[in-house]
Formats: structure tokens, sequence, C-alpha cells
């Protein structure tokens, strides 16, 4: 059975450092973990948000197609029926944000930035919405049956990612990409407006 290497990479951007740290190993297949929150105020007015556009949602790999939209709902779904779970609000998904999680996870898959939070104060930017605070989780696994689940049950697990899903926020975006080495990468970006 062949080794997975869970890795946590946790970034606070609010004291702009990173840690990796590597957790333990499990088998069948790679899941990696970061984390990264920003409790700073915007001082400017809203700004216009940059689009990229998106070839496909969809991604032909080893025979198997990867429906990237369909994974990004559930991730989506899982995340506000566990702040349910808690008693948490619900957290909307906003369009805006989707689209610079989805940029950002298409980065990784491309290997134009590392795996991470490079670039997450021009994201926050590019949404252009006035925010209070903000925190960020992105994940990459592959060879997983349901990635959704088990990049979630992931972020569950780690004390960084959990203070995100169960912060003080009300906005959320989530995007996937996926790669010809069959590596799936998720972005998870929220806002307390």
């Amino acid at each position: 059975m062949q080794s997975i290497i869970l890795w946590l990479d946790s970034l606070e951007l609010y004291f702009q450092q990173m840690i990796r740290t590597t957790i333990y190993s499990i088998g069948l297949g790679t899941l990696v973990l970061g984390s990264g929150a920003v409790a700073t105020s915007v001082k400017e007015p809203a700004l216009t948000p940059k689009f990229s556009h998106i070839s496909s949602d969809t991604v032909k790999i080893a025979q198997s197609t990867i429906n990237t939209a369909a994974i990004e709902q559930s991730v989506f779904n899982q995340i506000n029926n566990y702040r349910a779970s808690k008693r948490l609000p619900a957290l909307t998904r906003n369009s805006a944000i989707d689209n610079q999680a989805r940029i950002h996870s298409q980065n990784m898959a491309s290997g134009k930035v590392p795996f991470g939070h490079s670039g997450a104060q021009q994201r926050l930017k590019a949404i252009g919405i006035t925010y209070k605070a903000a925190g960020e989780n992105v994940a990459y696994n592959q060879k997983y049956s349901d990635p959704a689940t088990q990049a979630v049950q992931g972020w569950l697990k780690s004390s960084g990612h959990l203070a995100n899903i169960i912060g003080n926020y009300n906005l959320t975006g989530v995007g996937v990409a996926s790669n010809s080495k069959g590596q799936i990468y998720f972005t998870q970006i929220f806002l307390r407006t």
C-alpha cells in the first residue's frame, strides 16, 4: 500500500509567517493542507474585482472525469453542514470570492505558484469586497474517490483550518482545480463583512 503524507502548511497572514509541519502518514492517496487568516481592515472603497476566464470546469485525467464544480459545491455544503452542527450561521457563497479561489487553485495546480498562500493579499483585494477579517484554507490531494470529503475532513482535524471554518465569517468562496498528475487543489476563502 502506498504511503500518504499529510502536510500542514499553516500561514498566519496576520503575523506574516509560514509554518510547515509534517503531521502524519496514512495510506492510499496524498492530502496536503494549508490555512491562513488575516484580521485587518480594508480602508479603501470597494474595488472592482478582476476576473479570469476558465476554459473548462471539467478536466479529463487518466480516463476519469473530475467535475470541479461539483467538488466545489460539495466542499461548500460540507463546511456549512459542519457549521450548522455547531449552531453557527451558514456562510453565503459569493461568485467573486469563488473566482479568486478558483484562480489560486488553478495557479497551484499548474505550478504557476507554489502550494500555499502566496498572493493572498492580492486575491483579497481583487475580490472587491470591503471586509473586516479574512481567512483562507488550501489543500491538495489525489487518488481519493471523494476528494472534497478528504480535504474537508483534513481541515477539520487541523486547529488552524478549523479556526477558519468556525470563524466569525459570513461570506465564502471555493475554488477547485486539477492537473495532469491527478492532483486536485482546493482553496476556500472566508470573509467577514
